[in-house]
């Protein structure tokens, strides 16, 4: 028993855990191919990994993810929209569908670029481990 109210206790607990993310680890990938290699990769390679898995998975669509993992990107192939709205919904779409990963920070310098049946991405992302650029068809 404590002199304390319990409800003080509490709140002093709660502020005395901090997060601490561990460093982060993948399946290695051929970015080419889209085989897995066989070796674990971490740090900014597995955010990389995690990236492009993140935007081969369209979101909603399989029940083993969560409706946080993946991105709705299928939405602009097929259909004629301007190059404005692309990059500016495109860009959200993909805010969205990274930021939930606590190793990002952010992104930045995005553009995007239909061609064909393929949807073109670059961008580059702010992480905990340093600035990495992507481009990825989809």
């Amino acid at each position: 028993m404590s002199i304390l109210p319990s409800f003080m206790m509490t709140v002093a607990s709660e502020v005395q855990k901090e997060t601490v993310l561990e460093i982060p680890k993948e399946y290695g990938i051929n970015f080419k191919t889209g085989q897995l290699t066989g070796k674990i990769v971490e740090g900014k390679e597995a955010i990389k990994v995690w990236i492009w898995n993140c935007l081969k998975t369209q979101r909603f669509r399989y029940p083993i993810y969560s409706w946080d993992y993946g991105a709705d990107l299928e939405q602009y192939i097929g259909h004629t929209v301007s190059e404005e709205y692309l990059n500016t919904d495109g860009e959200s779409e993909i805010k969205e569908a990274l930021m939930v990963n606590p190793y990002i920070e952010g992104i930045s310098d995005f553009s995007a670029e239909v061609r064909k049946e393929y949807l073109t991405l670059a961008f580059k992302v702010e992480t905990r481990f340093g600035e990495m650029e992507v481009e990825q068809s989809v």
